[in-house]
């Protein structure tokens, strides 16, 4: 396991900003944590990577304790803030060079660390630029060199696509998948298309607590809201149609109008996915069914149902 975390808690005062967080993560995994601003994403990226010490709880990386066994952790884990912390007066070279030896690197180690970066984070055609005259796109990608310079186990990204433009969102999601093939991935956005194109599993936070934890389909089989589902068939009687649709379990109500001559639509509202047993229902009722469709539940639906219908992120 790369990550467990027992009943996690960061207090300041009477306030808990993470209150008894319990999760794991397994190797291998890029795990999307989300939460409304105050939520505890930040605080609890930061006890994870030892920045912050937990008031109570426990959190392991890759089975060193966050407390007793600090550096053993910072060894582990790559950690880009939502704020980059680069030096704009240097060179991407100087800036990777600098970071190799506050982790310890030096020689062929060093060596081998920058050019690691360079190749995975696309950074050979502005090595020898200055920070401060790269575009924000760039800057991201030397933050995310120095979070894996030293080849971590796991790498912890807390908005790594914020502020930039949508080509440069694609060129970042696509390095965080790549790098995901490698390594466990925590990644904090507000980008719940990035989640979905990029996780293969949602940590959702709410106030100090969990209150989702699984993958996007599974997360949508528990937590999907009532849902309308749209048919149009062939029959000859719509209240027929509505008394057969209206009996199915899971419906809560049917309304359904004329399409032409010999045709109806009907939508239904249901509270699960009925396509199977209304497809069932056409053929044994003699129904010539043309459309039959039910969107499931959207990621951001299913965030603003968990968190209270907070928006921001």
């Amino acid at each position: 396991m790369m990550i467990e975390t027992q009943r996690l808690s960061k207090r300041y005062g009477r306030e808990p900003a993470v209150d008894e967080v319990t999760f794991s993560i397994r190797r291998g995994e890029i795990v999307g944590f989300l939460g409304p601003n105050g939520a505890g994403k930040t605080t609890t990226m930061r006890m994870l990577t030892g920045y912050l010490p937990p008031t109570s709880g426990t959190a392991a990386v890759a089975g060193h304790d966050v407390v007793s066994e600090s550096l053993e952790v910072r060894r582990r884990v790559g950690y880009l803030p939502e704020t980059t912390p680069l030096y704009p007066e240097l060179t991407v070279r100087e800036y990777l060079e600098f970071i190799g030896g506050l982790r310890g690197l030096a020689g062929a180690r060093l060596a081998a660390g920058i050019e690691r970066s360079v190749e995975s984070c696309g950074l050979r055609k502005v090595f020898g630029k200055g920070i401060g005259e790269l575009s924000k796109g760039y800057r991201q990608r030397v933050g995310i060199g120095q979070a894996i310079l030293h080849d971590p186990d796991l790498l912890i990204l807390d908005e790594p696509t914020s502020g930039l433009d949508p080509s440069q969102v694609v060129e970042v999601r696509d390095l965080v998948s790549s790098l995901g093939k490698e390594k466990t991935v925590i990644l904090s956005t507000h980008v719940l298309s990035e989640v979905q194109a990029v996780c293969s599993r949602v940590l959702i936070i709410s106030a100090g607590r969990i209150v989702a934890d699984g993958g996007i389909t599974e997360l949508r089989a528990t937590h999907a809201q009532a849902s309308e589902l749209t048919l149009l068939v062939k029959a000859a009687d719509d209240a027929d149609l509505r008394a057969r649709l209206g009996a199915l379990p899971g419906v809560r109500s049917v309304h359904a109008e004329p399409a032409g001559v010999g045709f109806i639509r009907a939508r239904v509202a249901a509270a699960e996915d009925l396509r199977e047993p209304v497809f069932r229902l056409a053929v044994s009722s003699g129904w010539t069914l043309l459309e039959l469709s039910q969107p499931a539940s959207s990621l951001e639906e299913i965030f603003l149902k968990l968190t209270g219908g907070g928006k921001s992120i």
